[in-house]
């Protein structure tokens, strides 16, 4: 059983950095999803892939992992950083390019 550890990205709609200070372990598919013929719906024997453990630091879900026997992989978050601008700066004289609508 192989498992993913990493530090989840805020989402689009979200202006601060909740849900973003831990660092989560998730297991990957054992087998693929397979589609109900009566209904249509999605469905998998696999039950692992609904477990999502939270942990404080990054070691205590790598601990975790190996005290469990675990394969795991650690995806880091990537940093970016944001270019904070004023309304004002869009209007400057010494702007490079061209002002478009």
């Amino acid at each position: 059983m192989s498992a993913r550890i990493y530090r989840p990205a805020k989402s689009a709609t979200q202006s601060g950095g909740a849900r973003t200070k831990f660092w989560l372990l998730e297991f990957d598919r054992a087998n693929a999803p397979e589609i109900e013929p009566l209904m249509g719906w999605t469905s998998s024997t696999d039950t692992q892939t609904q477990v999502r453990l939270r942990f404080a630091t990054e070691e205590e879900a790598v601990a975790y992992a190996k005290q469990q026997g675990l394969a795991y992989r650690v995806e880091q978050p990537t940093l970016k950083t944001r270019k904070i601008q004023s309304y004002s700066d869009n209007f400057k004289t010494s702007r490079m390019g061209q002002w478009t609508h």
